[in-house]
């Protein structure tokens, strides 16, 4: 079941733009308690984000100790756009990334992947660590 409710215009459109957008501001803590937000690449499921990231980095150190996190989409100035928050737990992907079972995630970046020199295997391979992060609580409303 998705935490987002279909039925509600505010959450709908917040399920649109998860389709379209291209980053998502993911928040971690570092051990010494201070917060971290990083732009990353993503894709929604439904029920599930999925990222990748390069395996040393401050994030992924970050979520090793804690694997708690805020997603958030950014506000613009437009109506349209509500402020979408999300806190969720995260999960090292225990497979390794690959094309196949990313195929989706692959799709909504296969421009962007092609404008920055990569092909999906080459991309996969330096961000090579695959977390699914799993929402707790959504907030949207105006900002």
């Amino acid at each position: 079941m998705t935490i987002l409710d279909p039925a509600n215009p505010k959450h709908a459109r917040a399920a649109e733009r998860l389709a379209t957008e291209i980053p998502i501001w993911l928040t971690t803590v570092s051990p010494k308690g201070q917060p971290q937000s990083s732009p990353v690449w993503f894709w929604w499921d439904g029920d599930v984000f999925h990222l990748v990231s390069k395996p040393d980095t401050p994030k992924i150190r970050n979520l090793r100790e804690n694997p708690r996190v805020s997603l958030h989409l950014h506000a613009s100035d437009t109506a349209d756009d509500d402020v979408v928050i999300f806190e969720g737990l995260t999960e090292f992907d225990p497979e390794p990334t690959d094309v196949g079972r990313l195929a989706d995630y692959i799709q909504k970046y296969r421009t962007l992947i092609d404008e920055y020199g990569w092909t999906p295997d080459s991309y996969l391979s330096e961000y090579s660590v695959g977390l699914r992060v799993t929402p707790t609580r959504v907030r949207v409303d105006e900002d």
